[in-house]
């Protein structure tokens, strides 16, 4: 017969006289059931006597709870039992149930399992005893909770069409503010939040969200990523929107409950025949009922308590209302240009390839990077049309005709002012024709030194040719050849005049000849 260990001979027979079947005794105890049975048929002829230094039992407890006073419910004997008070003081310790398997196999030779140790907790001490929820309550004009929950029917010539019930309700007076929508999108989403601060008069520091998609993109409790367009209407609005941890409500437990109320009590078995009609319902019951009624928890009438305490503190409104927008993500294309309802609109040379987000307003467009700084600003195009902005043109693509007159004149002076005055009398003179000589200018200057072009430039104003072929000339013309230009004045050259021959006075007209 194996040799088992005295606590271990003590608690079969223990368990035995109890009415433990052998298969029972070996499964909870983890011995082979032949062992069991073996040492069973040994022992009826004579008791165990225990050793020398063996393991003294504790004494029995009483079956109440030695903690609540409540009686335990009877049930069958545990293998724990021995162990009574060490699993007792463990618990009140608040170790866990492992915690207390681990030092009654280290410090008592425990012979149980683990599974055991559990029932037996469980049933002496129940589940686990949970802490106590903390009451977080918030200053006034400090908090402003909002929750989705389902609104009432909207029934349109025989059409049940279900809506979504946005609630806002102020953390400190509960003051709610209730309103009916279609989907729950950003834009939806964010102008409920407005007519909620228009409603109420005033802004408060924090606005606590769900993690709905239409305002957070990618939860997470210490950085979560919230929807651009929601970002850019709290820095709107001065406030910061705080959304709850992922499978938290209690976080918003105030709205949570506000929801309900409004469920139960002003839309619940109703129906509306349009969602205008419900809205207006909505804002009536929020005046005559949700205003007046005494707060279960904070006790004073709700349109009071805001109206006394947390209105004045509420930080101002801006002066205008939030932009309506439409807005997404977008990538450069190469010919760096984005598109965005069907018409394309340019973007700095840099970001081609890269994502931006696009923002169409009511006339303009604007265009902005990942970090959502502003880099390109358009007006409006139809559909099918092309919006440029010369800025966004790489100087590499840039053709010198394209930056303009000014540009190209520009270009000329610096060779030379006889050069630019040349340049500017020439564009004058030739008026659009006048870009491409100038173009032609500019690849002159490359070939042939400055003081040469000057010179040439000097003849040819002189002489008021304005065509390239002539400066070309000019300019092919030996170095060492004098140009002479002809001199229509010299003190030594008399006038025209002079040599005209004037009729005799007096003399008869002469025979012709015949």
């Amino acid at each position: 017969m194996n040799q088992l260990k005295v606590n271990q001979r003590l608690t079969i027979a223990s368990l035995h006289e109890q009415g433990w079947s052998k298969r029972k005794i070996a499964r909870e105890l983890a011995l082979d059931r032949a062992t069991v049975r073996k040492y069973l048929a040994g022992s009826t002829s004579k008791s165990p006597t225990p050793h020398t230094g063996s393991i003294t039992l504790p004494e029995s407890k009483s079956p109440t709870h030695p903690h609540i006073g409540s009686p335990v419910h009877p049930g069958p004997a545990s293998v724990c039992d021995p162990w009574e008070e060490p699993i007792d003081k463990a618990w009140q310790a608040g170790l866990s149930v492992q915690r207390i398997y681990q030092d009654l196999v280290a410090e008592h030779q425990f012979p149980g399992s683990y599974h055991a140790v559990r029932r037996f907790v469980r049933r002496r001490h129940g589940k686990a005893a949970e802490l106590p929820f903390r009451r977080m309550e918030v200053a006034p004009g400090q908090e402003m909770q909002v929750d989705f929950g389902q609104g009432a029917w909207v029934v349109d010539n025989g059409k049940r069409r279900k809506t979504h019930l946005v609630r806002c309700v102020l953390s400190h007076s509960r003051k709610g503010y209730s309103e009916a929508v279609w989907r729950q999108t950003a834009e939806s989403f964010i102008r409920c939040l407005e007519n909620a601060f228009r409603h109420v008069g005033g802004v408060t520091a924090t606005v606590v969200i769900d993690n709905l998609k239409a305002g957070v993109i990618q939860a997470d409790w210490f950085d979560p990523e919230l929807n651009p367009k929601l970002e850019d209407f709290a820095r709107h609005y001065g406030t910061a929107i705080l959304p709850t941890k992922p499978v938290m409500p209690r976080h918003k437990g105030k709205v949570e409950a506000g929801v309900k109320y409004a469920q139960n009590n002003a839309v619940k078995g109703r129906s509306f025949e349009s969602l205008a009609a419900q809205n207006l319902f909505l804002a009536e019951w929020e005046r005559t009922v949700a205003d007046t009624r005494i707060h279960g928890t904070t006790r004073p009438q709700v349109g009071k308590r805001f109206a006394e305490v947390e209105q004045p503190v509420l930080r101002p409104l801006p002066a205008m209302i939030f932009p309506a927008f439409e807005e997404a993500p977008r990538t450069v294309h190469r010919d760096g240009y984005v598109e965005f309802r069907r018409a394309y609109y340019s973007g700095p040379p840099e970001y081609v390839g890269r994502q931006v987000w696009v923002r169409h307003e009511t006339r303009l467009v604007r265009i902005y990077n990942t970090r959502r700084e502003q880099i390109a600003l358009h007006a409006g195009a139809e559909p099918g049309k092309f919006t440029t902005d010369p800025a966004h043109i790489h100087s590499r693509k840039r053709h010198l005709i394209e930056r303009g007159v000014d540009h190209l004149l520009d270009q000329c002076r610096l060779l030379g002012p006889l050069t630019g005055t040349w340049a500017e009398a020439m564009h004058q003179a030739r008026g659009p024709q006048g870009l491409r000589v100038m173009l032609g200018l500019l690849q002159l200057a490359e070939k042939h030194p400055v003081a040469r072009l000057e010179k040439a430039a000097a003849t040819a104003t002189h002489h008021g040719a304005w065509r390239l072929r002539d400066l070309k000339r000019l300019l092919d013309q030996p170095a060492n050849v004098v140009q002479l230009d002809f001199l229509e004045t010299h003190p030594l050259i008399r006038p025209l005049d002079a040599y005209r021959i004037e009729p005799a006075a007096n003399l008869p007209p002469s025979n012709p000849i015949p």
